[in-house]
């Protein structure tokens, strides 16, 4: 596991998209969580369609030597968002009016086995701040199942500097998420 971990950035999803459905397939199959329609491979697939379709996508891959380790997608929240309207409680127009610059939407984070944990070494991490690194929005928004892992993984975005500002089922078949925001984006 050891070696330095390299990054591939893009805004083309047709580079990406295969490792990316493989990645989530794997991954998601190692939780049990592949049966659940929400997270079935054709409806991941329709949901990076539409998010990288938006104006300033990007996904970064990590590797360490050929090997990819995981990914990290993100899209700015556009002026006509529907990123807020699935809120429990409405937040202030203030906070969720968008122009396609304040808010970075980050839509999905995945690490492969041998990279997570202790042994990863912050791999999860290190692909987050690497996408974070060359972005220019002030803040930075994402969807967290506080369910999943028993709260562990709510509690590591927190320790990124994420705080949790309310919830949302933003589909039908999804789970009930906690919205968090990072803001300032970098810290």
């Amino acid at each position: 596991m050891n070696g330095t971990i390299t990054y591939s950035r893009t805004g083309d999803v047709a580079l990406v998209r295969q490792l990316i459905l493989d990645i989530h397939v794997e991954v998601r199959g190692e939780f049990g969580l592949m049966d659940r329609p929400f997270y079935r491979r054709d409806r991941f697939d329709e949901r990076l369609t539409a998010y990288s379709s938006r104006p300033g996508w990007e996904a970064v891959v990590g590797y360490r030597g050929e090997e990819p380790i995981g990914y990290v997608f993100a899209v700015p929240l556009g002026e006509n968002t529907a990123w807020w309207s699935a809120e429990q409680e409405p937040l202030p127009d203030e906070y969720v009016n968008e122009d396609g610059e304040r808010t970075l939407a980050l839509n999905e984070i995945l690490v492969r086995r041998p990279w997570r944990g202790a042994q990863g070494q912050g791999a999860a991490r290190a692909l987050h701040e690497e996408l974070l690194s060359q972005r220019q929005e002030r803040r930075v928004t994402l969807l967290v199942n506080p369910a999943l892992s028993d709260g562990r993984l709510k509690a590591v975005y927190e320790s990124w500097g994420y705080k949790q500002i309310g919830r949302q089922q933003p589909f039908d078949d999804s789970p009930v998420f906690a919205t968090m925001v990072r803001d300032p984006l970098r810290q």
